[in-house]
């Protein structure tokens, strides 16, 4: 261990963190939150991407962070079915990398990777499994196949091995102990957002948004088309954000189905989203899978009035500080809509709510702050038992 992982985060020292991220989901805004404030205080990050390979524009935040070193991979993720045959690949891949940079501590975000043979600290945050995904949208555990044995084991030894294991909200932390057997320290750090990045102070109109593909059962936006509603309805896809460019990108869609109208709306770029929420006065967040709900932090951030399905990681997450319509249930949805259109001061209160408690919550500043904090814990526990 080094001096400096003894003495981690003092002036003078530099602390060095290996992170793993992947570029298909919400862990990328995540990881960019996370890379962007633990370089800001001093520690140095080298960032390991799995998925596909990001585009320019998706890395362009990158640029002028000195302290960052940033390898992106092709290795498919553990959840996907061909994922198995490029765990060894990967694997193999970031224990030579560990022993070429020699990090102070591993910062894992897939847990598979927790068991690396090497002798490191290592954090596990686990933002999501197959496992509590399936048994949510479909009420039961995936079929029994070779594949989801091998899935369970991997999850199973990444969550054992870890030095500490965390997850976004106590709901997922529940929901790993549920599927797998693992006796790891844990932590519960809440993601954050940098307020500075939406706009909450621009006039709202009367409409509501959410963001999810239509086909995704487990975000569950198809309850916004089954009943009219009296309020303009916008979907976007939550697929990766697509590139600026100089001229607006335009991938609208009609959906009419008898009374039922709804913008579709396809990848939009940052300043895109930032608009959308900044002018929608409702975020529909309708997922029954949701471990947190970046997106409707970041409506919060926005100063949307949140309406929420009613599952347990959004009452934990939003308390008294959202609507909650019946759960998975799409009229109770249309009713709490209508409602929130005939009464404005009611909307606005919820809107404020929901800033309120992100502000005080959910920000990055004190998601770095609680993680520098466990990083202390697990290089100091790294030393004494040294």
């Amino acid at each position: 261990m080094s001096t400096a992982a003894l003495r981690p985060f003092s002036r003078g020292l530099r602390v060095h963190v290996l992170v793993t991220t992947d570029t298909l989901s919400g862990v990328w805004s995540y990881t960019r939150e996370l890379v962007t404030g633990l370089v800001g205080r001093g520690t140095g990050v080298t960032l390991v991407s799995l998925g596909e390979i990001p585009l320019p524009q998706q890395t362009a935040w990158m640029e002028n962070l000195r302290g960052l070193e940033y390898r992106p991979t092709a290795f498919r993720l553990d959840w996907m079915e061909e994922g198995e045959s490029d765990l060894k690949d990967s694997c193999a891949y970031l224990t030579a990398l560990v022993h070429e940079l020699k990090p102070d501590l591993l910062h894992l975000h897939h847990a598979c990777y927790g068991s690396l043979p090497v002798a490191v600290p290592r954090i596990v945050t686990a933002h999501t499994d197959l496992i509590g995904w399936w048994k949510s949208v479909h009420g039961r555990e995936p079929d029994d196949s070779r594949w989801l044995h091998w899935y369970r084991e991997v999850m199973t030894r990444g969550l054992s091995d870890a030095n500490f294991v965390v997850a976004p909200s106590a709901w997922m932390l529940d929901a790993l102990h549920a599927s797998y057997t693992f006796f790891a320290p844990e932590a519960v750090i809440h993601p954050g957002r940098n307020p500075l990045y939406f706009n909450p102070y621009v006039a709202k109109e009367e409409s509501v948004l959410a963001v999810g593909r239509l086909w995704d059962a487990g975000k569950q936006v198809s309850l916004l088309t089954q009943h009219a509603h009296c309020l303009p309805v916008c979907i976007v896809s939550d697929e990766a954000p697509a590139p600026a460019t100089r001229n607006p990108i335009r991938a609208d869609v009609k959906l009419a189905v008898a009374e039922v109208s709804v913008a579709l709306k396809g990848p939009q770029s940052e300043a895109q989203m930032r608009n959308l929420y900044s002018r929608a006065s409702i975020y529909a967040a309708t997922s029954k899978y949701e471990p947190f709900g970046l997106c409707a932090l970041e409506a919060a951030l926005s100063r949307c009035a949140i309406v929420a399905n009613d599952i347990p990681s959004f009452r934990e997450v939003w308390g008294d500080a959202a609507l909650y319509f019946r759960t998975n249930d799409g009229e109770s949805l249309a009713e709490l809509i209508h409602r929130l259109r005939q009464e404005p001061d009611l909307c606005r209160g919820y809107a404020n709510r929901a800033y309120q408690r992100a502000r005080q919550r959910f920000t990055a500043k004190q998601m770095i702050d609680e993680y520098l904090q466990l990083y202390r814990g697990a290089l100091q526990s790294s030393s004494l038992a040294a």
